[in-house]
């Protein structure tokens, strides 16, 4: 059995906003990965960045700062 983690979850209005994202993140060096949508959360594209809870903060400042446009930002257990 798989013990669930808390994640930050940040959600998209398209695929390309997901994928720019990612470049950017991964980029930079940030600790996360593109998922497919929990079922739990609508979305826009279907595409979230998935990182530890502990990076949420950092990673919402980037996306700021690299003025990259995300939906929605959750924490949850995945």
């Amino acid at each position: 059995m798989r013990i669930k983690e808390e994640k930050a979850v940040f959600t998209f209005r398209t695929t390309l906003q997901a994928m720019q994202a990612e470049r950017s993140l991964k980029g930079a060096g940030c600790p996360g990965r593109i998922i497919p949508v929990p079922r739990d959360i609508t979305a826009g594209c279907g595409m979230a960045w998935c990182a530890p809870v502990q990076e949420l903060d950092r990673t919402e400042r980037f996306l700021k700062e690299s003025e990259l446009v995300w939906e929605q930002t959750y924490r949850m257990f995945l």
